[in-house]
């Protein structure tokens, strides 16, 4: 999962890791904080067991604490149900089209190099970047290995974020995650907002600096959006609006319609500049 420098790499095969990751999330999930601690001792154990380094790990659940405000923000999602129009005022659309235009302008350098290199225009990608963070203005503030291991430890989800935690620590101990490193509520990382797994499978060093730093790299978040978009089945020189070609890579970033019409609609409004 990268550009040049990918981490299909790394250490770990997550088909071996899924198959302990599953035993353990079945049978010590829990949907209060009890039994936290000790859920994660045992993980750490289990991780211990795949290849991890021992120092990483003690290093990283050093830091790892049960986190109610993301168990509050996953039970809480309402904003995919708004309608279109609500859910461009809610998100600022035209203030993201607007300064889209001038982010555009000013990085067209870039984005002429992420879309001879991927197909992808620069729209779709200024869309995401200003809808995820404000164009890289606000990552968001949970602690990302707390709340990952949080939801993994949550039974709602269990299987789906422990994947995601073993993804968190094969980023940790590549160096392309600070333990420290904050984003937001569901452990979503940088810039664009990857998912753990994501940065794994499609991270990209876009400023050839040898990693993959989706917090402080524009370069590095907008070339793993473009190739995330790019893997879920982009054609360069399609269309990307509804009942176009492209429209199923736009899917592959949101599962909710309203925000894969925002990214289609700010996208367009950015392009035809």
């Amino acid at each position: 999962m990268r550009l040049t420098s990918t981490l299909s790499a790394a250490l770990i095969s997550v088909a071996t890791l899924m198959a302990g990751a599953g035993t353990a999330a079945a049978a010590a999930c829990s949907n209060t904080s009890e039994g936290f601690e000790a859920w994660t001792e045992a993980f750490k154990q289990q991780a211990a067991g795949q290849g991890f380094n021992q120092r990483m790990l003690d290093k990283v659940f050093s830091t790892v604490n049960y986190s109610r405000s993301t168990i509050s923000a996953d039970r809480g999602q309402k904003s995919f149900k708004l309608s279109f129009d609500q859910f461009m005022q809610k998100r600022g659309g035209q203030t993201i089209i607007n300064r889209g235009k001038t982010m555009k302008k000013n990085n067209a350098a870039l984005f002429a190099k992420l879309e001879q290199r991927y197909g992808v225009p620069s729209g779709p990608l200024i869309a995401i970047w200003g809808m995820e963070t404000g164009f890289g203005s606000f990552l968001g503030k949970e602690h990302t290995l707390s709340a990952v291991t949080t939801l993994a430890f949550d039974c709602r989800r269990s299987e789906f974020f422990t994947d995601q935690l073993y993804a968190a620590l094969e980023l940790v101990q590549a160096g392309n995650l600070d333990v420290n490193a904050k984003g937001a509520a569901h452990g979503e990382i940088g810039q664009t907002q990857f998912l753990p797994r994501n940065v794994v499978r499609y991270g990209a060093d876009g400023d050839g600096d040898g990693h993959i730093d989706m917090v402080r790299s524009r370069a590095d978040a907008l070339a793993s959006t473009a190739n995330f978009l790019r893997g879920h089945g982009w054609q360069p020189g399609a269309g990307y609006q509804q009942g176009e070609p492209n429209f199923v890579a736009i899917q592959g970033w949101n599962a909710a319609k309203v925000y894969q019409q925002a990214i289609a609609y700010i996208g367009a409004q950015i392009d035809a500049q």
